[in-house]
């Protein structure tokens, strides 16, 4: 049997499936299988990349839609790729600031029941079924992360991120919140609650850099970069 998904086909001989949710798990492995492998294959040309988190229902006059936009440049100044969620809001200043600047604007766009359209600033798009091969494509490309204001999924991929460092999956990568007012509360609450409840270690919040500055976040990411470079070897998370 010949099964296509996406770019690829791939040719498969198994028995015949009754069509049922628990008899289609072999086709869904190869849906699955193809979605790694066409992401894989497209976003290993990039080179380094800074993946922007945050809302989609950020509008373009709001403060924070400038600053993404004026981030993504700053990025491109230095030939570092900008990944961002390819939906509206601060997705797409991201892709927005990262056109503007001349580097690769990558949208990883995932399907939902409530149609996400991939914003017109997008230059490398690609689109997921599946919300877990997303999240890899997110960290695996990227040698740095930077979250502004943004919902569940915002907070969702932040709390990723840092497990990922906490436990040693993936280098310790700058991990920068643009947004004090925003972003405060959470990391007082973490703090004094999850922190001093000794539910993290003593150095855990070390892994983020707070600031309002769009420039302290490139600054932050270009000095990892240069006092440690991109990694030698693929991260532990994906080997």
């Amino acid at each position: 049997m010949l099964l296509v998904v996406g770019r690829f086909s791939i040719l498969c001989a198994v028995n015949t499936i009754q069509c049922s949710p628990f008899k289609e798990e072999t086709w869904r492995v190869f849906r699955i299988m193809a979605e790694f492998v066409d992401s894989f294959e497209t976003l290993a040309r990039v080179g380094p990349a800074v993946t922007v988190f945050g809302s989609a229902r950020t509008r373009p006059g709001d403060k924070y839609y400038g600053v993404a936009v004026q981030l993504a440049k700053e990025l491109a100044k230095h030939r570092l790729a900008v990944i961002t969620g390819g939906g509206p809001g601060i997705m797409e200043a991201a892709n927005k600031g990262a056109a503007m600047g001349k580097t690769a604007s990558v949208g990883l766009n995932i399907n939902l029941p409530t149609e996400q359209k991939t914003n017109r600033y997008v230059s490398m798009p690609l689109h997921f079924r599946y919300f877990f091969s997303r999240k890899v494509c997110f960290v695996k490309y990227s040698v740095g992360f930077v979250f502004l204001p943004g919902g569940y999924g915002t907070l969702d991929e932040f709390f990723e991120v840092v497990t990922l460092i906490q436990t040693g999956r993936i280098p310790r990568y700058p991990v920068i919140l643009i947004g004090r007012k925003y972003w405060t509360g959470l990391l007082r609450w973490m703090k004094g609650t999850v922190q001093a409840g000794g539910f993290i270690g003593p150095n855990d919040l070390d892994i983020v850099t707070l600031t309002e500055d769009p420039a302290v976040a490139v600054d932050t990411i270009i000095d990892y970069l240069r006092r440690v470079g991109p990694p030698e070897s693929v991260p532990l998370a994906f080997t």
